[in-house]
Parts: C-alpha cells; structure tokens; sequence
C-alpha cells in the first residue's frame, strides 16, 4: 500500500541554503530525498547521499559484447561459411579482423552506454509526483527544492515537517502522488 503522500518539499531562493538542507538531512539520518536546481551545484550529489553509479560496467559489458560480436562474425564468414585461400594465409587471419571488432565494440559500448543511462535515470518520465507542487516550475529557472520521500525510513510527517520548519527556507509543501 502506497503512503498516502510522496514526501515533502522545501523550497530555497539559494543554492547555498538547498546545499547546507540537504547536509543537514543527510546527517539527520534521511536518505530517501532529492534535491532539484536549475543548474548544477558543487557538492549537492554527496551531501544527498548519492552513490556511484554503474553506467562504467554497463559500457564495458556492451563493448566486450561487440568485440566479441565482431570477432565470432569475422570468423564465421572467413573460416566457416564462405573460406577463400587469399596468398595461402590462415583462414583464421585475426589481424584483418581487427578494424570491424573496433567498430562493433564503440558502437555496442555507444549504444548500451545511451540505453544504460536512459533506464539508471528512469526516463522517459513522463509524470512525477512533484510536478504537481506550486511553484515547482520555478526549479527550472531560479528557484531551489529538497524533497524527503515518504518511503525514507526516518519519515514521520510531524517530524519531517518539523525538522524541515527549522532550515532557513521558504515554504514546505506536501507532495501527493
């Protein structure tokens, strides 16, 4: 069963105010929030607790995939299905491979590097539950917002509500789904 809300949002007119919140909440024990500015801010990802993420394994996955797409392809046409004697070389000459293994292994590294980043980063999102906080457009021009999500452990909404009241900001707002 779903919480009746997602969670609550407070708004900053700084980034230095959103910063020192999502420190703040980070220390008071929440880890299930997310931080929204129009522009990037030093520091925001690791005072919100956010981790590394494996975008790197999913390349490296897809571009062994293509090297060896590549390879078992270049061989299959030159030694299997269609075998020509060129100057008396082996039929399995994987030097002249090379320039299509390279190729196959950027493309598959390429392509799984997109589809990776696309399916960590959930999109496309067509709908999330803070679009529907006034004011919330605003996090595309000149305005700053924290949420704590009502799935966090810590999440009390007296008690969230509360400790959000204490930070020097502009208004707190529930977030229905």
């Amino acid at each position: 069963m779903k919480p009746p809300i997602y969670g609550l949002i407070i708004e900053f007119d700084d980034p230095d105010h959103l910063l020192a919140a999502a420190r703040l909440a980070n220390e008071a024990g929440f880890r299930k929030m997310d931080a929204y500015s129009p522009f990037p801010i030093e520091g925001l990802a690791e005072a919100i607790g956010f981790h590394r993420n494996c975008v790197a394994l999913i390349v490296l996955i897809g571009g062994i995939i293509g090297c060896l797409t590549g390879f078992i392809l270049q061989y299959y046409i030159a030694v299997i299905d269609y075998p020509i004697n060129v100057g008396g070389r082996p039929l399995n000459s994987w030097p002249s491979f090379v320039p299509v293994i390279f190729e196959l292994t950027v493309l598959f590294g390429a392509v799984s590097a997109v589809l990776g980043m696309l399916a960590l980063n959930k999109l496309p999102m067509p709908y999330h539950p803070v679009f529907n906080v006034p004011g919330f457009d605003l996090a595309s021009r000149n305005h700053f917002f924290l949420c704590i999500e009502s799935s966090d452990p810590l999440f009390d909404l007296k008690k969230t509500r509360d400790f959000l009241y204490s930070l020097p900001a502009g208004a707190v707002s529930e977030v229905p789904w």
